[in-house]
């Protein structure tokens, strides 16, 4: 069977309508502020790429370029004006811990990536709702959601198993262990029922529900073992690495495998195709589309 190429577009198109007809029945227009405190190429990308799909939606959006030193006065800020429906930070900023009392600072009702420590505990314990009435949903990180979406769109997800198992019996291996996306979107596929290899450059971890706990619980193991011990028993490979020079062999690579990028680089050899049944070369248009979704959520539970 030759390989399907899913883009991201194809996926993102399912929320786009359903968006701008919930955004064109308001009489405020949500506003969302994005601040860019690093010099990286590929923030101001998505940050352009934001803005025109925003606009597109009938949504409101700002870029805020500021010195990274000057960031948690102008979160603070922005935490306090009525005005501003949503915050999104682009990161790395320092590239340490401090990054994490950045993500903390966001006031969680203002929150679009769901990286605050509320969502963090929502995630991790598999808590999918803000309120005992389960009126309100958590909020999500976006590339971590859209990848999220594009498993489910493309079918990896089984609906005919009950609900929030929907993975059972799937492998899939995650290269890169980001706190923003890598690590995330393994505790939601495992709360989701897979077994989740989780690859970084030091080691590799298992994401995985313990099948004598509770459905909202998962584990995770650290192991010995290397890329070429785990990659070729994977469903799904799903490679996140902000390297051009990285590329994933296609020699480890299950026959039929589903391979999936989220890098703003292409991780793949071009010759995946020739073993994948479906690649999905990156999935920035389905996270922009989250993103959308997830400004206007909050932007419902601020009214």
């Amino acid at each position: 069977m030759p390989c399907k190429v899913v883009l991201a577009a194809e996926v993102a198109s399912n929320y786009t309508s359903e968006i701008k007809s919930e955004v064109s029945q308001k009489d405020t227009r949500p506003k969302l502020v994005g601040f860019l405190a690093n010099d990286d190429p590929y923030a101001e990308k998505y940050a352009q790429s934001s803005s025109k799909h925003l606009a597109e939606a009938g949504l409101d959006f700002e870029l805020r370029q500021i010195p990274r030193e000057e960031l948690e006065a102008a979160l603070k800020e922005a935490n306090e004006d009525p005005l501003v429906s949503g915050i999104l930070v682009y990161y790395p900023v320092y590239g340490d811990d401090r990054d994490q009392k950045l993500q903390d600072m966001v006031d969680p009702t203002k929150d679009v990536e769901g990286l605050n420590v509320v969502y963090n505990g929502k995630l991790y314990s598999n808590d999918r709702y803000l309120d005992d009435e389960k009126t309100r949903k958590a909020i999500l990180p976006c590339t971590p959601l859209a990848v999220v979406k594009v498993l489910d769109h493309i079918g990896v997800y089984d609906h005919s198993l009950p609900y929030g198992d929907h993975l059972r019996g799937k492998t899939i291996a995650i290269v890169n262990r980001s706190e923003v996306v890598g690590r995330p979107l393994a505790a939601l596929l495992a709360n989701d029922g897979a077994k989740v290899y989780s690859i970084d450059i030091n080691d590799i971890q298992i994401f995985a529900r313990d099948a004598a706990a509770s459905i909202n619980s998962h584990t995770t193991t650290m192991t010995e073992f290397k890329p070429e011990d785990v990659i070729p028993e994977c469903d799904v490979v799903i490679t996140g690495v902000p390297a051009a020079a990285y590329k994933m062999p296609t020699s480890l690579l299950k026959p039929g495998v589903v391979a999936v990028n989220f890098a703003s680089v292409r991780n793949f050899e071009p010759e995946v195709k020739d073993v994948a049944s479906i690649y999905v070369p990156s999935v920035g248009k389905v996270t922009v589309s989250m993103l959308q979704r997830n400004l206007l959520r909050l932007f419902n539970y601020q009214q």
